[in-house]
C-alpha cells in the first residue's frame, strides 16, 4: 500500500502546533508500519530528519504555498497531479487542506473550526475568506475527517452539517520533551527570567484569540489586590501584537510588572513552566489547547477557560474561569497564589490527566482511520 502525505507543515526548527502533529504521527506510523510505503509531499527543499525510515519517499512540488492563491494552485491542480503520477492508493493530510476532486480515498485533519465564530480571529481578511470557503468544501470531499477533540467534532457536525460517522476523534498530546525540574533548577530559572520573583506565565501566539486583552487586565487587577511582587511572562511571539492588544498592554497600571520573553526553545518554555505559580490560558476557543497539557507535565498549576474544548482536554486538573470576566480570572490567580495546598492537589490532578493522552495512542487511531477508507 502507498499512502500519501501532505507535509508541508514540516519545517526544520518552525513546527508549529499542527507541524508538531504532523511529525509525531509520521515518526509512528513509518515506524509501525514498515510494510507500507509511505509518500511525503513537500512544497519545499525537506530536512533528512523528515525521511523517517526506508519505507518514506519525499517528494517535493515545487510551489512554496505562502498564499492563499497558491494554496489553491497546490491542492486544486498540482496535488492530484503528483497523487496519480505516484499511485497514492490513500492520501493522508493532517491539516484541514485537500484536494476537493479526485478518485483517490483521502482524510482531511480540521482542528478547529474557530474562524467560523470571529471573523476577527485569524487577523487576515484574505486568510479568512479562503478558509471560510474552502474548509467546508475540504471537510464534505473527504472520505473522512479526523479531528482532535469531540467538542471540535460537534462543532463540525453542527457548523457544516457533517454526519457524525464521518468525523475521527484522534486527541492530540503533550511535547514529550516536557519534564519537572528541581527546585535547585527552578530557582535558578526565576533568577534568569523574573529577578528571582514568583510569577504567572502564557505561552502561545499573541492573537486576539488566545484573550491576551483579558489577562493583562485580569493581572493589573490581581496586582492591586494582592500588592505582590508576582511577575507575568508572555512567552511567545509579536506577530499579531497591534491593535486591541498592544492598547490594553499600554493600558495596563503594572505593565513594568509584565516580562515578553519572545518565543523561545522547548527546553526553556520547559523551565519557566516547572519555575512558575501556574500557567493562565485563558483562550475565547480553542480545538484542543496543548499548553495545559505541557504544563501539567512541568509539575505546575493551570487556570484555563470554561469554554470550547478546555474542561474536555484539560480535566480536573485546573482552574476553570469565564474568559470574558475579568475578575473571574484575577480571582482564580489570587487562589492559587495564596494557597499551595489547592496549588499542590491541583498538580497531582494534572499529572494524572496527561497521562490519558499519548502520541502512540493517536497514531494507532489515525492508522485505522486510514485502513477504514481503504475498506470502503
Amino acid at each position: 500500500m502507498r499512502v500519501g502525505v501532505n507535509s508541508r507543515l514540516l519545517l526544520k526548527d518552525k513546527l508549529e502546533g499542527i507541524g508538531y502533529f504532523t511529525l509525531k504521527n509520521l515518526e509512528r506510523l513509518t515506524k509501525n508500519h514498515p510494510d507500507c510505503e509511505f509518500v511525503l509531499f513537500f512544497d519545499r527543499p525537506y530536512d533528512k530528519e523528515f525521511v523517517f525510515a526506508e519505507n518514506v519517499k519525499p517528494v517535493v512540488i515545487p510551489l512554496p504555498t505562502r498564499h492563499p492563491m497558491l494554496w489553491h494552485i497546490y491542492f486544486e491542480i498540482l496535488l492530484p497531479i503528483y497523487i496519480r503520477l505516484y499511485k497514492i492508493d490513500v492520501l493522508f493530510s493532517p491539516e484541514g487542506y485537500i484536494p476537493t476532486k479526485g478518485k483517490t480515498p483521502k482524510l482531511c485533519t480540521i482542528h478547529d473550526i474557530n474562524f467560523e465564530h470571529d471573523k476577527t480571529y485569524i487577523g487576515n481578511k484574505v486568510y479568512q475568506r479562503y478558509m471560510e470557503y474552502f474548509t467546508p468544501r475540504f471537510a464534505k470531499s473527504a472520505n473522512a475527517v479526523l479531528t482532535v477533540s469531540e467538542f471540535s467534532k460537534q462543532d463540525l457536525v453542527k457548523t457544516y452539517s457533517l454526519e457524525e460517522e464521518k468525523i475521527f476523534v484522534v486527541e492530540s498530546s503533550a511535547n514529550e520533551d516536557y519534564k519537572t525540574y528541581s527546585e535547585q533548577e527552578n530557582q535558578r530559572t526565576r533568577e534568569r527570567y523574573s529577578n528571582s520573583c514568583p510569577y504567572f506565565y502564557f505561552v502561545g501566539s499573541l492573537q486576539k484569540r488566545k484573550n491576551l486583552t483579558n489577562l493583562f487586565r485580569a493581572f493589573d487587577l490581581f496586582k492591586d489586590k494582592t500588592q505582590s511582587n508576582v511577575k507575568l511572562l508572555i512567552v511567545g511571539s509579536k506577530k499579531w501584537w497591534k491593535g486591541e492588544i498592544e492598547d490594553a498592554f499600554n493600558a495596563m497600571r503594572f505593565r513594568n510588572e509584565v516580562i515578553f520573553t519572545g518565543r523561545l526553545p522547548l527546553e526553556e518554555v520547559n523551565r519557566i513552566a516547572s519555575a512558575s505559580i501556574a500557567l493562565v490560558f485563558v483562550s475565547f476557543f480553542e480545538g484542543f489547547g496543548v499548553p495545559p497539557l505541557e504544563a501539567y507535565c512541568s509539575s505546575t498549576a493551570v487556570i484555563t477557560s470554561n469554554t470550547s474544548s478546555m474542561p474536555e482536554i484539560a480535566g480536573e486538573g485546573a482552574i476553570y474561569v469565564n474568559p470574558y470576566d475579568v475578575n473571574s480570572i484575577c480571582d482564580a490567580m489570587i487562589e492559587l497564589y495564596s494557597n499551595p495546598s489547592l496549588r499542590e492537589s491541583l498538580i497531582k490532578k494534572g499529572q494524572e490527566q496527561a497521562k490519558k493522552y499519548s502520541w502512540d495512542k493517536t497514531a494507532e487511531l489515525v492508522w485505522k482511520v486510514i485502513e477504514k477508507v481503504l475498506k470502503k
